[in-house]
């Protein structure tokens, strides 16, 4: 059946080309049917054939990159020459370096050590301005890696103690550790304007002791008199706290025995002629203390001969020294430089006048010196108004961006590394 529009009179004609067709298609030679290269005038050639004729020349470049990048491979007998040459010159670098002379390399030595094993080698003696025999070495640390950790800094450290009649006395540890290093508190944060403060005169009063201890914040420095009463208590509860601790050692002044600070006094005569009986006396009252510094002491501190020797023996010790600014003609620094030893010094004694408004104002003073230098030190002592305004105090320059660091951070170590 045709569909509308179909002429089934052509289709006998469709069935002849179709035959024709395919006799062509058998008769016509091979090759004959290849498209022919275009010329003027001609439909140009189709895509695919453009495409075959680029990957053909794309193929012969290839080859001919090829052949010209071809690399050369050596022969055998290249090959055992270059193996030979590097062997060669291996054996030349091995002689030279056996030939050259060996430079020594200093060793770091402690003070009271055996001798070195070759005793030709250059020797440092640690700790500075102590002689003696050299050869052990010594490890040198960041200070802040050998801190006694807060949940026992409470308890003495043996390897920094000498055992005395007088009692337990600070000393280096054998392994070069001194107790500045390990019994030094952590500054609560770097930057910001410093302050440290230092009240001291703890121990004589109990309840002048605990309410310092309980109010002052962890970063203020506390001071302990040796004649003070249960110091080991205070000491324990203080460290607890995060306080770190200073020894007032009871130092002669101008006008003594007239004027005194006390039993055990260090005069300058005792010093200069080596007896630190008094000294060693003061000392062993208390444990787990950076250092120490002077109660009155006028006299003892303007004496450049009594203070260098004192000064060794604290660095001896490993305590630093700080000079409470109490005295103009004091000479600690320069000896301090001269002995080795740890030392500060206090700008501003705080509380000169037992009233809240001039201790405030010169709290301010305080703050203006640290503001210009970086740093600044102040002193004051365990008065219940002392005690008040400085906690006071403290709360409002923290805000201000004041940060008070204990003691120990603004010394000057001339052994720091």
């Amino acid at each position: 059946m045709s569909a509308p529009g179909d002429r089934p009179d052509r289709a006998p004609v469709q069935l002849g080309l179709l035959a024709r067709a395919m006799l062509d298609d058998l008769r016509r030679p091979l090759g004959r049917d290849l498209p022919r290269p275009a010329t003027p005038g001609r439909r140009p050639p189709r895509s695919g054939t453009l495409f075959g004729m680029a990957f053909a020349a794309a193929l012969l470049a290839g080859s001919a990159a090829t052949a010209w990048f071809q690399p050369t491979y050596p022969t055998g007998d290249l090959i055992a020459e270059i193996e030979a040459r590097q062997a060669r010159a291996a054996e030349a670098a091995k002689a030279e370096i056996s030939s050259a002379p060996v430079r020594p390399l200093p060793v770091v030595v402690a003070a009271n050590a055996p001798p070195p094993v070759d005793p030709t080698l250059p020797v440092v003696t640690y700790p500075p301005g102590v002689s003696g025999a050299s050869g052990a070495l010594v490890s040198v640390s960041d200070p802040g890696s050998i801190r006694q950790a807060p949940s026992f800094a409470d308890r003495p450290d043996e390897a920094l103690i000498e055992t005395s009649d007088n009692g337990p006395l600070p000393i280096r540890s054998p392994d070069g550790r001194r107790p500045f290093d390990v019994y030094s508190m952590a500054p609560s944060a770097d930057s910001g304007t410093r302050i440290a403060i230092v009240v001291g005169g703890l121990g004589i009063s109990q309840t002048g002791t605990q309410a310092a201890i309980e109010v002052l914040p962890p970063g203020v420095t506390l001071g302990f008199a040796p004649a003070g009463n249960s110091l080991d208590r205070w000491m324990k509860e203080a460290r607890r706290t995060g306080h770190e601790l200073l020894l007032q050692v009871p130092m002669e002044p101008f006008g003594y025995p007239a004027t005194s600070p006390g039993a055990d006094t260090l005069t300058a005569a005792d010093v200069s002629s080596g007896d630190f009986k008094a000294l060693d006396r003061s000392l062993g009252r208390l444990t787990n203390y950076v250092g120490v510094s002077n109660f009155m002491g006028a006299r003892l501190t303007s004496d450049p001969a009594a203070m260098t020797p004192f000064l060794k023996e604290l660095a001896r010790r490993g305590v630093m020294y700080l000079d409470d600014g109490s005295s103009v003609r004091s000479v600690t620094r320069d000896a301090a430089r001269q002995a080795g030893a740890v030392h500060a010094q206090a700008d501003v004694l705080i509380d000169s006048e037992q009233d809240a408004a001039a201790i405030t104002n010169r709290l301010d003073s305080l703050e203006r010196a640290a503001r210009a230098n970086g740093s600044a030190i102040g002193t004051a002592s365990a008065f219940d108004v002392s005690v008040s305004t400085i906690a006071a105090w403290i709360k409002g320059a923290e805000a201000r961006g004041v940060r008070v660091v204990p003691v120990s951070a603004l010394a000057s170590d001339p052994e720091s590394r």
